[in-house]
């Protein structure tokens, strides 16, 4: 290792740890060591050259590095920050986090001293239905909105330096504080989440007394509550820590309900229709494949009819353009009737590319509103 390089302490090797050193590998000379309890995400990484190496020894490296970034669970960069607070880091070390929550670890890293080193909240707003450093992007970022949750006290010029060390992300950087993020997320994110889940568990219980209920669900309520099959892990730690917010929420989203209960016991025409017509404006006012805070789904729609070798000649002529599918599945399809097939990338990039290949082949596509 070059002694002139910057040293990078990457702490949890997985997806968006793995994206985020991809991105700095693309514009500096940085080298990094991985850390993570499972060793075998290290030694994937380091093969893939996410990496340059990886250790055991945590606290060995923290005191070396210009930059660590914590990306793993919140529950355990709290532990971390308490690990390194007690370490001669290095004058000007930044510490950076990518969690989906913010206003614990900021009160944990406020209640502690970190030798010269300061501490900035980060919270990069992408993701991907794939897991683990294999599936890591350095473009993962690109467009999306990265969260920055300095306090007061951070000087502007070690923000500029964090912003500076994740410009190849190419996220759109955004500040604000803990409680205002933890809000905002919790409103157009986690919220959401819980909905979901809720509604997946509303269907399973009639599932069990009605036959009819999985297979009628496959369809669109498969579709609008997708996101409900994330991991669970992940999103029991992202509501403990934002509990106080997602009761709020939960408290108004009550109300909501009970408005809309009385508008169905009223039965007034023109109230139910301007409810659901107030509604679809809202949503469909919302930037349609910009990056937010839950992960878009890059879907293409194609009209097919039932005959062999319709799906083999789709996906080979993909393979031939080089573009990746992450899902592909019928939603319909009956003998001399067209069906569709819905196709799903990992970018928008690949959705266009998807898009004009089986156009110039004939084939009818769209992309859902």
């Amino acid at each position: 290792m070059k002694n002139d390089r910057k040293h990078v302490l990457l702490i949890g090797v997985g997806l968006i740890g793995g994206s985020v050193a991809l991105a700095i590998k693309k514009e500096h000379d940085a080298f990094i060591i991985g850390c993570d309890i499972k060793r075998d995400n290290c030694i994937l990484a380091q093969k893939m050259n996410v990496i340059d190496a990886y250790t055991d020894n945590m606290e060995e490296e923290a005191v070396k590095a210009d930059l660590i970034i914590l990306a793993c669970p919140v529950e355990k960069a709290e532990q971390i920050l308490q690990v390194l607070a007690n370490l001669p880091l290095r004058d000007h070390t930044i510490i950076t986090d990518v969690g989906s929550t913010k206003g614990r670890i900021i009160e944990k890293a406020e209640s502690l001293s970190f030798h010269g080193a300061v501490f900035i909240g980060g919270h990069p707003m992408a993701g991907s239905h794939k897991v683990g450093p294999g599936s890591a992007k350095a473009h993962l970022f690109e467009n999306a909105f990265y969260i920055l949750t300095p306090t007061e006290q951070v000087d502007p010029s070690i923000i500029a330096e964090l912003k500076n060390w994740l410009k190849g992300t190419k996220a759109n950087f955004i500040m604000m504080d803990a409680k205002q993020h933890d809000l905002v997320t919790g409103v157009v994110s986690h919220f959401p989440h819980i909905v979901a889940a809720s509604l997946v568990r509303q269907v399973e219980k009639y599932a069990s007394g009605n036959e009819h209920i999985s297979s009628l669900a496959a369809g669109g309520f498969r579709d609008i509550t997708r996101i409900a099959s994330s991991s669970p892990e992940m999103w029991r730690d992202i509501v403990k820590h934002n509990q106080p917010m997602l009761l709020s929420l939960l408290n108004e989203w009550e109300k909501e309900m009970s408005e809309i209960r009385q508008l169905l016991n009223d039965g007034d025409s023109n109230q139910l229709y301007e409810y659901f017509s107030g509604a679809k404006q809202f949503r469909d006012s919302l930037p349609v494949r910009a990056k937010g805070a839950i992960a878009a789904f890059y879907d293409l729609y194609v009209d097919v009819l039932d005959s062999p070798g319709v799906i083999s000649d789709i996906t080979t002529l993909l393979a031939k353009e080089h573009i990746s599918i992450t899902n592909i599945r019928i939603i319909e399809a009956r003998e001399d009737v067209y069906g569709v097939l819905r196709v799903s990338f990992q970018t928008e990039n690949d959705l266009e590319k998807a898009k004009k290949s089986l156009n110039n082949r004939g084939y009818k596509t769209y992309m859902s509103m």
